[in-house]
């Protein structure tokens, strides 16, 4: 739906309020047909003008928190089952998104949350979610946080975030690093993408739970079937 041509448009030029318009002009409330069906969504649907849109009439980047995808459902559904994983925890959602996994932690009585997105439209998105279900919204930080020497998390949530080798390779040597000084525990969610598949990572994990997608996710996703959450252990 959208090319590499549509990245870096003009949203940093756009008041809260003007995205906040766009967003509630250009998206759909949902989330039933997702592995979360009790967090509420704003998310880019078929009965959505821009489904089908010429991606160059797009005016911000790609949104990639537009859609809810299969890892960081995954990711939410386990710390929704599993609240004492999020309990009283300063939790960073790394590469957030729609804000669920981030929203989900807040759910379940995390003590500070941080959602960490490059895209400034999706800092609105995840507040614009957050009041949909009725929670204070997370700190929304929209710097570039891997490879920075940040305060410390005691649990750190990445959700589809292995779909790029050097990506994959960047974040594999980051965590290791806040596991050094802070000790953080950190939850992966991936549908088992190739580049996460093949990467060295794989074996510095130990599944938790694997959920069984549903069957619009799965058309979503090219027929992907299951989404599992792991356990970063890295080899110190």
């Amino acid at each position: 739906m959208f090319s590499q041509t549509s990245r870096r448009r003009c949203g940093s030029h756009n008041s809260e309020e003007q995205i906040r318009r766009f967003i509630s002009e250009n998206t759909e409330v949902t989330g039933e047909q997702s592995l979360t069906p009790e967090i509420k969504l704003r998310l880019l649907t078929p009965t959505c003008r821009f489904y089908r849109e010429k991606p160059d009439l797009w005016p911000f980047d790609e949104p990639y928190w537009a859609i809810y995808w299969p890892g960081g459902q995954a990711l939410s559904r386990f710390i929704l089952d599993n609240p004492v994983v999020c309990r009283d925890q300063t939790v960073l959602d790394l590469g957030s998104g729609c804000g669920a996994s981030a929203i989900a932690a807040k759910l379940c009585g995390a003590a500070h949350v941080v959602a960490n997105d490059i895209d400034s439209v999706a800092a609105v998105a995840t507040l614009m979610n957050s009041e949909l279900n009725g929670v204070d919204p997370p700190v929304c930080v929209t710097e570039n946080l891997i490879g920075s020497k940040m305060e410390g998390f005691s649990l750190i949530l990445l959700g589809d975030m292995f779909y790029d080798e050097a990506l994959a390779n960047s974040l594999h040597s980051w965590l290791v690093c806040c596991i050094k000084l802070h000790g953080s525990k950190v939850l992966i969610g991936d549908p088992g993408r190739t580049q996460f598949e093949d990467h060295d990572i794989r074996h510095c994990l130990h599944q938790l739970a694997q959920f069984e997608l549903p069957e619009s996710v799965r058309e979503e996703n090219y027929g992907l079937t299951s989404s599992t959450v792991w356990s970063y252990h890295p080899h110190l």
